[in-house]
């Protein structure tokens, strides 16, 4: 069987590397549009921070028998009826089953000054990786840089030019930042440890034009302001690449409309990540756009032809230096318990839902020793502990240490430990007893850590004890 991927981004890249993983009786041919390998796009503000090099953000190339990769190549239509996709460069590729993972592109907003096909050199969306380039190359020398847009990515693009030494502001026309996954409180709280890093926040006022030239930038405001920099980002979020599927007479809402089996209304044409639409949601994050790749992979392969996709709770992590930020579940009001904690001269903020024993939603800013145990219980659906105040503040009622949710011995195998690839601990000791012994080995073996990379400390700590454990039975 033909399967034709067309995208070759991060939900592109990783079906490619289940099929071919499976070894099914299948000839995978990937188009990816952009002229770069796979890489990882949630690691492009480290690299911006300087704290990573181009070669690190790039993904496992997908190689072996059976397996086509070609980059710098656009769709330009799908032919239903033949069966067939046609590229820019004139080629005719045939299919037996189609997959779209086109992925989303950057919103330029509709301002004077702003032509989404002819942007100012110093003015950038912060999506790919020739954006980060681009915005890289506009740093050199600069001293300032405006953010516009307080959602998740501006913030970390924000942080990581900050990093350079840039003094940053960011312009949010919402009262308070990152308002898809925190309350005014928890807010108020990250705008003061973004303050204390370099970065300003402009809060509750819209941009009304921008003006660019070989200097530096000019963004208008629309309470009179004008703030001017050498550089201007835009990061106000990203609308699925529907256009291939639209044109193709597919079902399209805000995404390509699929069902349980990542299928569109037509059974020969998939879709999966950022353009995928399920169960009227989309996605907009690596893990679930992981977790379709491989359920159409075990569906295409015949490992499972009844495999169905199931969301699972998203949990929001923004990790840069000097912040920690977990965040789950959807942070207005509901039914239930709240507690909350804040001690914004320590930029800490704790809040917590608890409802019929079970933890609803949570927000962790901040050094906060139960942030593991906040994500278990909640990605899991376990019931709460008693002890309220431990779960907030990561300390026993007598001021010691929660230790529970931070020993590994005390986790159960069923704990998920990366978030984004679904990895248990189980799995990660199972790979422990294959024979890999360092982190690398386990991160290879798993994928755990590969994706945000948050939880690379959590698999050092269990590698760790397992080399301990090791080290201890053989002594006796």
């Amino acid at each position: 069987m033909n399967v034709v991927i067309v995208g070759y981004g991060m939900a592109g890249s990783r079906l490619a590397a289940e099929l071919h993983a499976r070894d099914g009786d299948l000839k995978v041919v990937v188009l990816g549009a952009e002229p770069h390998r796979a890489y990882n796009r949630i690691m492009l503000s480290t690299l911006l921070a300087g704290k990573v090099a181009e070669p690190d953000v790039e993904l496992a190339e997908v190689a072996g028998q059976g397996v086509d990769v070609r980059t710098g190549v656009q769709v330009t239509t799908i032919d239903r009826d033949a069966r067939v996709v046609h590229t820019d460069d004139g080629d005719r590729i045939p299919y037996d089953h189609l997959v779209l993972a086109t992925g989303s592109r950057a919103i330029v907003p509709p301002l004077p000054g702003l032509d989404p096909a002819d942007l100012p050199e110093r003015v950038v969306p912060f999506r790919t990786l020739d954006d980060c380039r681009r915005i890289l190359a506009a740093a050199e020398g600069a001293r300032s840089a405006l953010v516009l847009g307080g959602g998740l990515l501006g913030l970390e693009a924000a942080r990581g030019l900050a990093a350079r030494g840039l003094d940053v502001g960011v312009v949010h026309p919402v009262p308070y930042l990152m308002e898809r996954q925190l309350d005014p409180t928890g807010a108020a709280v990250l705008a003061g440890t973004l303050a204390g890093l370099g970065v300003t926040t402009h809060l509750a006022v819209a941009a009304t034009r921008v003006a660019a030239d070989a200097d530096g930038v000019r963004l208008d405001l629309a309470d009179g302001r004008s703030l001017s920099a050498d550089l201007l980002v835009i990061s106000c979020g990203v609308r699925p690449d529907t256009a291939l599927a639209a044109a193709a007479g597919l079902a399209v809402e805000r995404g390509v409309v699929v069902d349980d089996q990542l299928r569109t209304g037509d059974p020969r044409i998939s879709a999966i990540g950022d353009c995928a639409q399920h169960d009227g949601t989309l996605t907009g994050l690596v893990a679930p756009a992981w977790a379709q790749a491989r359920v159409l992979a075990q569906a295409l392969t015949g490992e499972d032809p009844a495999a169905r996709y199931r969301p699972r709770p998203v949990v929001t992590r923004l990790k840069a230096a000097g912040i920690d930020l977990a965040a789950m579940g959807d942070p207005a009001d509901g039914p239930g318990e709240e507690l909350t904690f804040a001690d914004p001269a320590r930029g800490t903020y704790a809040r917590l839902r608890i409802h019929e024993e079970r933890l609803t939603a949570a927000i962790l800013l901040g050094d906060n020793p139960s942030v593991g145990q906040v994500v278990q219980l909640f990605d899991r659906g376990a019931p709460v502990p008693a002890d309220r105040r431990a779960l907030l503040l990561g300390r026993a009622l007598g001021g010691t240490a929660a230790a529970p949710a931070e020993s590994p011995a005390l986790m159960p195998d069923a704990a998920t430990v990366c978030q984004c690839n679904d990895v248990r601990k189980g799995a990660l000791v199972a790979c422990w007893r294959a024979g890999a012994r360092t982190v690398d080995e386990v991160v290879a073996t798993t994928r755990a850590a590969t994706g945000c990379g948050g939880c690379r400390e959590a698999v050092a700590g269990i590698v760790d004890w397992l080399s301990e454990a090791d080290s201890v039975g053989a002594t006796r």
